[in-house]
């Protein structure tokens, strides 16, 4: 049933934010019970396809990585006797997509100066300096950068890796990452190298900007 709305919403060319039909509506163009379509809708919700606004009708969801994110997250505090296995893929994986986009990122920036992301890494700078955290600003500046490409999935996954980073670590126990004036550093050193369009310089900074994370997770020295 739940491939069935899928397909009625691929051959409708329905977007984001669209209205479906009611349940009746559905269950006369597709053939199938009120409780089939019901069941259907409840599952579709859960994946962001569908949204169910009671009392204005269901409509085509955002289609946002937010299930990803939730099963990574109970994923990453399931096992933490596996020695922090599950939050170790996550940042590997973080990093892997970090070093893919490289290229691109820097064929964006070359040239170029973001305000934006200037201020963020100052931001970060001046709180490292004085022992803060600065997480907000940490996923601003991702975010900011990957804006500059082609490619909305690859921001969309980063943020989403990032957000079961953010979210797992604390609740794993593990202490706030230490390193922050090498991280706040790391970050400068992506944005001046991407600006310069040297793409060797950029996949170092960012191996640097995962160092303290993978010190604290027992993977680097």
């Amino acid at each position: 049933m739940t491939d069935q709305i899928k397909d009625y919403i691929l051959i409708h060319r329905l977007q984001p934010g669209d209205l479906l039909p009611t349940e009746a509506e559905l269950c006369s163009e597709l053939g199938v019970s009120r409780s089939s379509v019901r069941e259907a809708m409840r599952t579709l919700a859960a994946l962001d396809i569908v949204e169910v606004r009671h009392g204005y009708g269901t409509y085509v969801g955002q289609l946002s990585l937010a299930p990803l994110v939730e099963g990574l997250v109970f994923r990453g505090v399931l096992g933490p006797e596996d020695d922090f296995a599950a939050l170790r893929e996550v940042v590997e994986v973080r990093e892997a997509l970090d070093l893919a986009m490289a290229e691109q990122i820097c064929r964006a920036l070359q040239g170029t100066s973001d305000p934006v992301l200037h201020d963020v890494v100052a931001a970060m700078e001046d709180k490292s300096g004085r022992g803060e955290p600065f997480a907000e600003e940490d996923r601003a500046f991702h975010s900011t950068l990957l804006a500059h490409l082609d490619n909305a999935l690859v921001g969309q996954l980063v943020t989403a890796f990032w957000e079961v980073n953010t979210v797992v670590y604390p609740r794993l126990g593990l202490p706030p990452a230490a390193g922050l004036d090498e991280t706040a550093r790391a970050h400068g050193d992506m944005l001046r190298a991407a600006e310069a369009g040297d793409v060797e310089a950029y996949r170092e900074a960012v191996v640097k900007h995962y160092i303290p994370l993978r010190r604290g997770l027992g993977t680097a020295s």
